[in-house]
């Protein structure tokens, strides 16, 4: 017998002998063990799958432009793929990542000036909506979309709009991720369902 089949290594580090473990703890072990690999194998296929996805949607995207002698190059958007029928439809989603820099702060000030200026009392629910979107997680981050929200407020004053431009100068993107939906429905009166990839929505007969 090997060394390695004589001693397993334990949570600390140490390596015990397999003689000395009781048998439900290696019932247990194997069976973790085994459990892992098989998501570590599906993870590798899904990720390869993906990569093949991309790379056929986007050669198709290509091979559509070429139809009016444009290429796209770059990076690419949103797209939505639908069937023949109507049925069946793929998404392609890009969410991109935004941090902010120090201007986030210079933002902040303006805003409190604004609301120490206009008249007590009115501004209850836009105070809220400030303290709100400029408070931090456990990571020390603002949420990017309460700070974005406040752009969407219709405040025609020269200093809250000053503010704004602070906040969009302010903003980074930092990276983004690629998304995969594929949907399918009965017809073409009944709605969409995405067919799910995610473990936990699977359905256990």
């Amino acid at each position: 017998m090997s060394f390695e089949k004589d001693y397993k290594e334990n949570a600390q580090g140490a390596l015990v002998p397999v003689s000395k473990i009781k048998v439900i703890d290696m019932m247990r072990d194997e069976l973790v063990c085994k459990v892992a690999q098989s998501f570590k194998e599906k993870r590798d296929e899904l990720t390869e799958l993906k990569d093949n996805i991309m790379s056929e949607i986007y050669a198709f995207i290509e091979q559509s432009a070429s139809q009016f002698d444009t290429k796209i190059g770059g990076k690419k958007g949103n797209v939505t793929l639908t069937s023949y029928d109507g049925k069946l439809k793929v998404q392609i989603h890009i969410s991109e990542y935004i941090s902010f820099d120090e201007r986030l702060q210079v933002a902040k000030a303006l805003i409190d000036e604004c609301i120490h200026t206009w008249a007590a009392g009115a501004n209850d629910n836009i105070m809220a909506l400030v303290n709100d979107a400029f408070q931090v997680d456990k990571e020390g981050k603002v949420s990017t979309a309460r700070i974005l929200g406040l752009r969407r407020l219709n405040i025609e004053d020269a200093k809250w709009q000053q503010a704004m431009t602070a906040i969009a100068d302010s903003m980074q993107t930092i990276g983004s991720k690629t998304y995969i939906r594929v949907y399918a429905r009965e017809n073409q009166d009944a709605e969409f369902k995405q067919i799910s990839l995610d473990f936990a929505k699977l359905e256990v007969a």
